[in-house]
């Protein structure tokens, strides 16, 4: 048997969290399949991944950066033998570093309600290990103590808690843990079986989760987390146990964490009824269906709940998620506030940066509110799909896969949120940091649509755009690329979008109203540059229309004001202005080029936008 750790060290946390990601990996779809509260959207399994793998990714490069600084030591020493130790034993990184590192990481990469709880049940296990002075703890002491806060912070992250969750398998491990005496291995043991007792009495506790006849998703992503705990700390494999499925029990033979999660082999799926269930007795199809047919059932049990959502009550529309820098009283009035507007709310993290997550009805009123308490950035919308409904104790609606979607790149919130209103899935577009394929692709699941139409918004996003289309292409979904240049061109394809029409005559009406768009921005130069319209300095103001330079200018309004009469001596009849953050005098700007556009060109309408830190001063739309 392998030597594991008797301690709760950085080299445990990092074999944990690689366990973790391989396990979630397995069970992902399993997970994605029984999802149906909050909202039945079928991403809870994948959403934890996406969490645990930016938390891996933050502990490796922890690693890396010790094992660099190690090496460079190591070159410079002097060959002594003790001070070789002596630099061996510094170049691995601490525990705190570890936990910092992975609290961090699955701050900023947390993706959904399950994964937001996740990253602030690590976040609450980081307080106490990385603790300094008498507060810090690496051994089972230690470890209690890390599961009893992670569980404790995560409720209060959560506006209104509700017993049959994550939240609830996650106090039962934490009880499970305080009651267990012997070493790490032995809490970590205890921990699991806990929250695997506690996931099989969530159908009790709710009653949409009883009535599809599955157990809570995000309480089994955690089980399985908690599984990994358990071999890195112990070697082993958990023991087998008993699920308990609406009331029925089922065996759950349980494979290797980084192997499938269920006996396939055994003919078992973890939450089929091994027991005569309520209703008539188990089959031989029940206790081997997949996650396609454990979706197929969840559904169907919607359609036949007594109390489902009607089409006029189905919740908030919109998932909106961001980061956000600000202050502990800002985000107290941003809790009351986002509580006001929907529902679903999480607000995680602490020392300056939080992740927030809430369902409404009003994404840019979400936004606006982060706006307000400090500075959002990494801004994800989410337009729930039909069928996506959320789901109460009293509601279990059905989940059908949406007809058409439209997914857009999107720099700034501002955009961001006028997009989603519109209808559109938004990928963000930070200044530098342009999404790549997969972010793309992912964007185009969350649609759960048969067809989809993509708007890159950026000519250098093309050929990211069509790798994107191309894989979704071949997981069923039929995807057509609008290559908008610019968001104003989004803006007017989005303009003329009719779902009812069909998809060929969609696709062909709003790539007309996008080709027939120009485009330009006003932006500053960083450095000195060759342009086409000359050569450029540093801080100068320059207009850029179809991706050219056409204009240097040292003042915004008077380079926006030529920008435009270029743009318009060759006709037009609607303006769209989006003015960003950085603009000086936004008002004044705006109010500027609507008098130059009414009192030059007759018959020109301009409408303006608010496109929040977009990486631009004015983007410029000419139909």
């Amino acid at each position: 048997m392998a030597q594991v750790p008797q301690t709760f060290d950085a080299l445990a946390v990092r074999t944990w969290c690689g366990l973790a990601l391989r396990a979630l990996g397995r069970a992902r779809e399993e997970i994605d399949a029984i999802n149906v509260y909050p909202v039945a959207d079928g991403d809870t399994g994948t959403n934890l991944y996406l969490t645990v793998e930016s938390a891996v990714a933050a502990v490796e490069a922890v690693f890396s950066a010790h094992e660099v600084h190690g090496r460079k030591a190591g070159a410079g020493g002097t060959g002594d033998a003790a001070s070789c130790r002596g630099r061996g034993a510094a170049a691995g990184p601490s525990l705190a570093d570890a936990v910092r590192a992975m609290a961090h990481g699955a701050l900023i990469g947390a993706r959904g309600n399950s994964g937001t709880i996740l990253a602030q049940l690590l976040r609450g296990m980081a307080q106490v290990l990385a603790a300094d002075g008498e507060s810090a703890h690496t051994d089972e002491r230690g470890l209690r103590l890390a599961l009893r806060q992670a569980a404790d912070s995560a409720r209060r992250a959560v506006a209104h808690p509700v017993e049959g969750t994550v939240l609830s398998v996650a106090s039962a491990a934490a009880e499970a843990a305080t009651g267990a005496e012997g070493d790490c291995g032995t809490v970590a043991r205890a921990a699991y079986e806990g929250a695997r007792a506690a996931l099989a009495a969530t159908p009790r506790q709710l009653a949409v989760l009883e009535r599809a006849g599955v157990v809570d998703a995000g309480g089994r992503g955690l089980v399985t987390v908690l599984a990994a705990l358990v071999e890195t700390l112990t070697g082993e494999t958990p023991a087998a146990g008993a699920v308990w499925t609406a009331g029925a029990q089922a065996t759950v033979p349980h494979a290797r964490v980084d192997d499938e999660v269920t006996d396939r082999s055994a003919g078992a799926h973890p939450y089929a009824d091994h027991a005569e269930a309520p209703g008539g007795p188990s089959t031989e199809a029940g206790r081997t269906e997949g996650a396609a047919e454990a979706h197929a059932r969840v559904a169907a049990s919607g359609r036949e709940a007594p109390g489902a959502c009607g089409p006029d009550d189905r919740g908030p529309a919109f998932e909106v998620i961001y980061l956000l820098e600000a202050e502990d009283a800002a985000v107290d009035r941003l809790r009351a506030r986002l509580d006001a507007l929907g529902d679903s709310l999480v607000v995680v993290g602490g020392d300056g940066l939080w992740n927030v997550h809430v369902h409404v009805d009003d994404a840019g009123a979400a936004v606006e509110a982060g706006v307000e308490a400090g500075r959002p950035y990494r801004i994800r919308i989410t337009h729930f799909a039909v069928g996506d409904v959320h789901t109460t104790g009293a509601e279990r609606p059905p989940r059908e896969r949406a007809q058409r979607a439209v997914v857009a790149v999107v720099p700034g919130e501002g955009l961001a949120g006028l997009y989603a209103e519109a209808g559109a899935i938004t990928v963000p577009a930070r200044p530098g940091e342009p999404p790549a394929s997969g972010e793309l692709v992912e964007a185009v699941r969350r649609a759960h649509a048969r067809e989809v139409v993509l708007l890159p918004n950026d000519a250098e996003l093309r050929h990211t755009a069509a790798a994107a289309a191309e894989q979704a292409r071949g997981e069923g979904v039929r995807v057509a690329l609008i290559p908008t240049r610019s968001a104003v061109q989004g803006i007017a394809a989005l303009a003329v979008h009719e779902p009812e029409r069909r998809f060929d005559e969609d696709v062909v009406a709003m790539t007309s109203a996008a080709g027939a768009t120009r485009y330009a921005e006003v932006t500053v130069a960083e450095r000195q540059s060759w342009t086409t319209a000359g050569i450029c300095q540093a801080g100068d103001v320059l207009g850029l229309i179809d991706g050219d330079v056409a204009v240097i200018g040292s003042e915004v309004t008077a380079t926006a004001w030529t920008v435009l009469d270029r743009m318009l001596a060759a006709g037009g009849e609607l303006v769209t202005l989006v003015l960003g953050d950085e603009a000086p005098a936004a008002e004044s700007l705006a109010v500027a080029l609507e008098t130059r556009v009414r009192e030059s060109f007759l018959a020109v309408d301009t409408v303006v936008y608010r496109g929040g830190r977009q990486g631009s001063l004015l983007l410029i739309g000419v139909e």
